[in-house]
């Protein structure tokens, strides 16, 4: 499928076959020439299309008006990846860490003919990049700069929306959904943009409430890798009305315990910004182009 925007701007899906039948699917937002590759990666009860839409808005498309080559990933069954997370999906972190993120990357690179130069998350996917890294540090190398929109590992801030969104919600009713239905529907319930399967709803579950970042299925100790590893410098971006999903607080303990390296924004009306962004509208409110994303392309362009 490619489709071209009045900007120019070409959209193309491509699909990546992995284990046990299933496609993974990542979506090509190109200016049309060459450029500097980008690889984004979603969080947790989402898909891709928190970087881009079809008519052209989203980071994305700004990214390659801007002359970017943008790889824009969905996780095992989110997105356009195939089959959808159902009942019996049995996959979790371990597989987003070990299998779908490198298979995304080595299709950039068959094309490309190098490893994409920078990596871009929002939310819980800065921790599975983070991890990746910690856990194959030769990728390091070949990254010149990292971003990450709202990105958090534990929630340790305390407030109504943390005890309704986390404790509540995201810890105990979506388990007994789980339990129910075989996966998180979480669309369905309005819970996220997509869903999520039983394992990597339960290992996302133990790293939020967990001072452990360890791998639950093989003990890999993320955490102790990340320090002795180093990551390339990443601008770590927060929301001032994020509550809790990437409350500004909880994303400059992530940066820390990540080693404390990159820079830390926070961004809000008294800060200059245009409003009070949160979890979402940081990526999709229409001023952000104008607003806070031209921050990345700064940050990228000073490290190409």
């Amino acid at each position: 499928m490619q489709k071209v925007s009045q900007n120019r701007i070409i959209q193309e899906s491509i699909f990546i076959p992995v284990e046990n039948g299933e496609v993974l699917h990542m979506r090509r937002i190109s200016p049309g020439k060459p450029g500097p590759a980008v690889f984004m990666l979603h969080g947790a009860v989402e898909n891709a299309q928190i970087f881009y839409s079809e008519n052209g808005k989203g980071l994305g498309p700004f990214l390659a008006e801007n002359g970017y080559d943008v790889y824009a990933a969905d996780l095992r069954g989110r997105g356009l990846s195939r089959p959808h997370v159902g009942r019996g999906s049995d996959y979790g972190q371990n597989e987003a860490i070990n299998t779908d993120i490198p298979a995304f990357l080595e299709k950039i690179r068959l094309i490309r003919g190098g490893w994409p130069d920078f990596w871009i998350a929002h939310s819980w996917g800065g921790v599975l990049l983070t991890s990746h890294i910690a856990r194959y540090p030769e990728r390091s190398g070949s990254i010149k700069a990292m971003v990450y929109f709202g990105s958090k590992r534990m929630v340790r801030v305390w407030n109504i929306q943390k005890i309704l969104l986390i404790d509540l919600a995201w810890k105990h009713l979506s388990r007994l959904i789980i339990k129910i239905w075989g996966y998180l529907p979480a669309k369905k319930f309005r819970m996220g943009s997509d869903d999520e399967s039983d394992r990597s709803h339960l290992h996302c579950k133990l790293w939020v409430k967990n001072t452990g970042w360890v791998d639950r299925d093989d003990g890999f100790d993320y955490g102790s890798a990340v320090k002795k590893t180093g990551l390339p410098p990443i601008l770590y971006l927060a929301a001032e009305n994020d509550m809790c999903l990437g409350n500004p607080a909880d994303v400059k303990f992530f940066m820390e315990e990540s080693g404390g390296g990159g820079r830390f924004v926070l961004i809000g009306k008294k800060y200059g910004n245009r409003h009070d962004y949160d979890h979402v509208s940081m990526m999709t409110h229409p001023d952000a182009p104008a607003d806070h994303f031209p921050l990345v392309l700064q940050w990228m362009r000073a490290h190409q």
